[in-house]
């Protein structure tokens, strides 16, 4: 008994030791982006932290710090999308907001965004956070239903509960709603210096505004290269598709 009981121990060490040593790559890598990143080789740290992003190890650290190295080298588009990325995992840092926030109003000719305070309070939380919270919810609610039908004489005393319970319930599922409509959103990050915004899908379509690396925009419609965008100041207007970068949210 106790052979097979070391036996098993044996195995599930073994088992775990790639998983370890994957994360120890993960984090030497890591920790040698940030050197290149502090010799100012901001380059090779964007290459460094892509190949990472590459192995399926996204962390908010990690795109922050990405999103560092691109502000830094005067990228301020692949920085945006970088900061919004990491906000999107850690969406209360202080740091990641503070460095979003900043990066945006470097952003020539762009008004920075302020969405809505219902956005903005239903964004410092994600949804997989808004999803346990409406599952813990759900379950007390349900409990203290139960529990009234089960004893019928606690009703009264259970009522205040049950409603507290609903209201709980009430707000998850609305945070959940509005961060989860968010995500089916695409926007659009002009990752060029220059690009112009024309009237239609057509390179010799007339110009309706110039816009600038770091402008924010949503796409609502797709077209061979084209991209059908708003947000900026003249109203609706086309980009390739090669101008920006994409963050389905």
């Amino acid at each position: 008994m106790h052979r097979f009981a070391l036996l098993i121990l044996l195995l599930l060490a073994l088992t775990g030791l790639p998983a370890r040593s994957l994360a120890d790559d993960v984090a030497a890598a890591f920790d040698q982006a940030n050197r290149l990143g502090e010799q100012g080789k901001y380059a090779d740290a964007i290459a460094a932290y892509e190949k990472i992003l590459g192995r399926g190890r996204a962390s908010p650290a990690l795109y922050f710090n990405l999103g560092n190295a691109w502000f830094k080298s005067g990228h301020l588009g692949r920085a945006i999308l970088s900061y919004r990325l990491a906000a999107r995992l850690a969406p209360r840092d202080a740091d990641i907001r503070a460095n979003l926030l900043f990066a945006r109003g470097s952003v020539i000719g762009a008004t920075p965004l302020r969405p809505p305070s219902w956005q903005r309070w239903a964004g410092r939380f994600t949804v997989n956070e808004w999803a346990v919270f409406s599952a813990v919810a759900l379950w007390f609610w349900l409990g203290l239903l139960a529990a009234g039908l089960v004893r019928p004489a606690r009703r009264p005393a259970l009522h205040r509960g049950v409603v507290l319970g609903f209201l709980a319930l009430a707000l998850g599922l609305t945070g959940l709603g509005i961060t989860r409509q968010e995500r089916l959103l695409t926007s659009a990050v002009v990752v060029e210096r220059e690009v112009i915004l024309r009237h239609g899908p057509l390179d010799d379509s007339p110009s309706l505004q110039t816009l600038h690396d770091g402008q924010e925009l949503e796409v609502t419609d797709q077209k061979d290269n084209w991209l059908e965008v708003q947000g900026a100041a003249r109203g609706v207007g086309w980009l390739r598709r090669d101008q920006v970068t994409l963050l389905d949210r």
